[in-house]
C-alpha cells in the first residue's frame, strides 16, 4: 500500500527555511538586537525636526503632511479617520492609509516636524529590527547575519533618509518586510505541521489519504503577511507587485515543503491543498484590507468625487456592462480610481513631463541619480560660503555593489536550489522589474526605497556563508566580511552631512559629490 508521504528525515526544531536546525536564541542575541535597535532609534530620531522649510514640511511632505493632518481634523472618531477633502491639493493620487498613519502622529504631537515625522521614524527602527530577524530565520541564527543586516539597515542613506521624512516611502516599506517576515514564520510552522504529520505516519504504519500530503490547517501567519501586504497596496498601488510576487512565492514554497516531507505528488498537493487557501490570504484578504482603508471616504458626503454627477464621470467606464446600475457611491469611487490611474499612466516622459532629479530603474542600481530633499545656504564663521543639502543617497559600498549580490542571489537560488536566496531575488524583481516595465513614466529614486532592504538581506546571507571560508587555516572569508563592514559604516558617517542637512564649507561640501550626477 503506497502512502501519500514517504519517510523523511527526524525533524529539527526549529528550523530555518533550508530545513536546518537553528542555534537557540541567547543573551548574545538579545545584545546584538538591543545594541544595534538602540543605535538605530538614535539615528532616526536625533536631529529629527531639524530641517524644514521655514517651520513647514520640506519636499514632498507638502502633499502628505497636510492631507494627514485633514483627515486628522475631519475625523469624527476612530472608525471614522476622516477625508482629504480640499481641492487645493488637486486630485489626490495615493491611497489613505499611510497618511493616516502620519496623522497619528500629529494626533499625538501636533502639526510640527517631530508629529510628521515619528511615524516614519518608528517605522525605519522597526525595518531595521524585522531585517535582522529574517536574517537570523534564513540561516543557522547566524550571528555575523544579523549584525550584517542590522548595521547595514541602519547605515544605508536611503533607508536612513526615508526615516526622517513625512513621506510614504517608509511606511510601505515597512508593510512589506514585515509581510515577509511573516511569511518566513509561516513557512516554519507550515514544515512544522508537514513533518510532524508525516513522522505520525512512519511511526503509527498508517497511511495519509492521497499523496498529497496533509491540510495544513489555518495559517494564521499568512495570513498576518495579507494584511501587510493590504496595507502596503494602501499606501502606494505598487503594493500589488508585492502580492503577486510573494502569493506565488507562498504557494511554491508549499510545493517544497511537501516534497521535502515526502509527498509523492507534490505539486499536484499544492495546488489542491495550498492554492485557494493561499489565494484567500495573499489576494483576498489584502483586497478587503485595502477596501476598509477607503471607509471614510463612502460614509462621508464631501470626499472627493463622492457626489460627483453622471456627466462628469470618465466616459470609458461608462461603458462598462451594467456600470449604471451599481450605486451611485460605487460609480463614483470607480471614478476616481480610474482618474488616478489615469494620472500615473499619463505622467510620462514622452507626454513631457520631465524633473531635474528624476531617474530610471537603471539609475537605482548604483545610486546613479539621487534626490535633492532639502538645500541651503548660509554664511559660515569666517565670512566662508556653506551649504546644507538633505539627499536620499545610497551608501556607495552597499549600492555599488547591488548588481552582484543580486546576482549571486540567483545563482545560488536557480542553480544550487538554496532557497534561503528566494526571498532576495522575488523581493528584488517585485520592486525593480515592473518600473522597467514601465520605464516612459517619471520615476524617482524614491521608488527604490522599498527594494533596498532585499538586497541588504542578501548581503546578510553572503556574510553568514563567507565567514566560514577559510584559506590555509585563516578565516580569510571573516576578514572579508569585516572590511566591508568597516567600509560601509565609514562610508555611512563620511556622507551623513548630506544626509542631514549639515551646513559645510563648500570646498568641504563638494568633497562628497563623487559623481556629476550627484548634484
Amino acid at each position: 500500500m503506497t502512502t501519500g508521504l514517504q519517510t523523511p528525515p527526524t525533524t529539527p526544531e526549529p528550523v530555518t527555511s533550508s530545513g536546518q536546525l537553528r542555534r537557540p536564541w541567547d543573551r548574545i542575541d538579545t545584545w546584538i538586537f538591543a545594541v544595534i535597535t538602540a543605535l538605530t532609534a538614535v539615528s532616526r530620531l536625533v536631529g529629527l525636526t531639524s530641517a524644514t522649510d521655514n517651520g513647514t514640511p520640506l519636499f514632498d511632505e507638502k502633499h502628505y503632511v497636510p492631507q494627514a493632518w485633514q483627515l486628522l481634523e475631519s475625523s469624527r472618531g476612530p472608525l471614522s479617520v476622516g477625508i482629504e477633502d480640499n481641492p487645493g491639493f488637486g486630485l489626490i493620487v495615493h491611497p489613505p492609509v499611510a497618511k493616516q498613519i502620519i496623522a497619528l502622529g500629529e494626533w499625538a504631537f501636533g502639526y510640527n516636524a517631530l508629529g510628521w515625522r515619528i511615524t516614519s521614524a518608528l517605522a525605519g527602527i522597526a525595518v531595521v529590527v524585522l531585517l535582522m530577524d529574517i536574517a537570523r530565520r534564513l540561516t543557522r541564527g547566524s550571528r555575523i547575519a544579523v549584525i550584517i543586516a542590522g548595521a547595514y539597515g541602519l547605515a544605508d542613506g536611503v533607508l536612513f533618509v526615508s526615516s526622517r521624512v513625512g513621506m510614504l516611502d517608509m511606511i510601505q516599506t515597512l508593510f512589506i518586510v514585515g509581510a515577509v517576515w511573516a511569511l518566513l514564520i509561516d513557512q516554519e510552522d507550515a514544515r512544522r505541521r508537514l513533518q510532524t504529520a508525516a513522522l505520525g505516519v512512519n511511526s503509527a504504519g498508517g497511511a495519509v489519504p492521497g499523496a498529497f500530503g496533509p491540510y495544513l490547517g489555518y495559517r494564521w501567519w499568512r495570513l498576518l503577511a495579507g494584511g501587510m501586504l493590504g496595507l502596503a497596496l494602501g499606501v502606494k498601488w505598487s503594493g500589488l507587485y508585492y502580492i503577486a510576487a510573494f502569493g506565488l512565492f507562498s504557494v511554491f514554497s508549499d510545493v517544497v515543503e511537501r516534497k521535502r516531507a515526502g509527498a509523492t505528488k507534490p505539486v499536484l498537493g499544492g495546488l489542491v491543498r495550498d492554492t485557494a487557501p493561499a489565494l484567500r490570504d495573499l489576494v483576498a484578504a489584502p483586497l478587503v484590507v485595502y477596501f476598509l482603508s477607503w471607509r471614510s471616504w463612502f460614509a462621508e458626503e464631501t470626499s472627493v468625487y463622492r457626489h460627483i454627477s453622471p456627466d462628469s464621470r470618465e466616459t470609458d467606464l461608462a461603458r462598462l456592462p451594467l456600470f449604471d446600475k451599481l450605486p451611485e457611491a460605487v460609480q463614483n469611487y470607480l471614478h476616481y480610481q480610474y482618474s488616478v490611474l489615469k494620472f500615473h499612466a499619463e505622467l510620462t516622459t514622452s507626454n513631457g513631463h520631465h524633473h531635474p532629479w528624476e531617474s530610471k530603474p537603471w539609475h537605482w542600481l548604483i545610486s546613479y541619480r539621487p534626490m535633492l530633499y532639502y538645500s541651503t545656504e548660509t554664511t559660515c564663521s569666517g565670512g566662508r560660503e556653506c551649504k546644507g543639502w538633505i539627499m536620499l543617497f545610497g551608501t556607495p559600498p552597499i549600492w555599488w555593489l547591488l548588481v552582484p549580490v543580486v546576482v549571486w542571489a540567483a545563482w545560488r537560488w536557480l542553480r544550487h536550489l538554496d532557497g534561503r536566496y528566494a526571498i532576495v531575488v522575488i523581493g528584488f524583481l517585485a520592486s525593480w522589474l515592473p518600473w522597467v516595465i514601465s520605464y516612459d513614466r517619471q520615476m524617482y529614486f524614491f521608488y527604490a526605497t522599498a527594494l533596498i532592504p532585499f538586497v541588504l538581506i542578501g548581503y546578510a546571507l553572503i556574510a553568514a556563508d563567507l565567514s566560514t571560508w577559510q584559506f590555509q587555516g585563516r578565516r580569510v572569508g571573516l576578514g572579508i566580511v569585516i572590511a566591508h563592514a568597516t567600509l560601509v559604516i565609514a562610508a555611512f558617517i563620511f556622507w551623513l552631512p548630506i544626509l542631514t542637512g549639515i551646513v559645510l564649507p563648500v570646498d568641504n561640501f563638494n568633497l562628497r559629490f563623487w559623481l556629476p550626477s550627484w548634484s
